[in-house]
């Protein structure tokens, strides 16, 4: 005899990225958005997060991440039929928990990382504080972040999920 027990309802499942970037504008930026990610795991977590970038940023080649930071990862990964070479280096002291991104031709875009055991209110503050870049009109409030989110594997890296609803985080 087969019994099936009736699932609760659940609340709305996370958002595959948690991703904010930041507003365009004239003036160079020296973050460009805050990534918070759900563990230090980079081979599981990065794959989704270039997916959810911006078509504009282009195809991400080279990623650049802290090696104290993240867990053990190789030199090089396959990512959406493309790969990516990723440099471990120390953490600067000018630029703490800070992934690089690099597009040849297009640029660099620098993300600040949220310690993914930060809580909501945390990685609110750390991102209105992150992406505030003391722009006149800010007054150093804290707001909070509405993040983007992939509606799932891409074609190629860096196309974004676009058009899509982020739930907040």
């Amino acid at each position: 005899m087969i019994t099936t027990v009736p699932t609760a309802p659940s609340a709305l499942p996370p958002p595959l990225v948690r991703l904010r970037l930041a507003p365009h504008g004239a003036l160079p930026r020296r973050i460009d958005g805050v990534w918070w990610p759900y563990s230090r795991d980079l081979l599981t977590q990065l794959p989704k997060m270039l997916a959810a970038l911006p078509r504009a940023w282009g195809d991400i080649t080279g990623v650049t991440v802290d090696a104290a930071a993240w867990s053990a990862a190789p030199g090089r990964m396959f990512v959406a039929n493309q790969v990516v070479r990723l440099h471990k280096a120390p953490a600067s002291p000018h630029a703490p928990d800070r992934v690089v991104l690099l597009s040849p031709g297009l640029g660099r875009w620098d993300l600040q990382v949220i310690p993914p055991e930060a809580t909501k209110e945390a990685a609110a503050l750390l991102t209105a504080t992150a992406l505030d870049d003391g722009r006149p009109g800010a007054g150093g409030e804290a707001r909070l972040p509405a993040p983007t989110a992939a509606a799932g594997p891409r074609g190629r890296v860096g196309p974004a999920g676009r058009g899509t609803h982020a739930p907040r985080w």
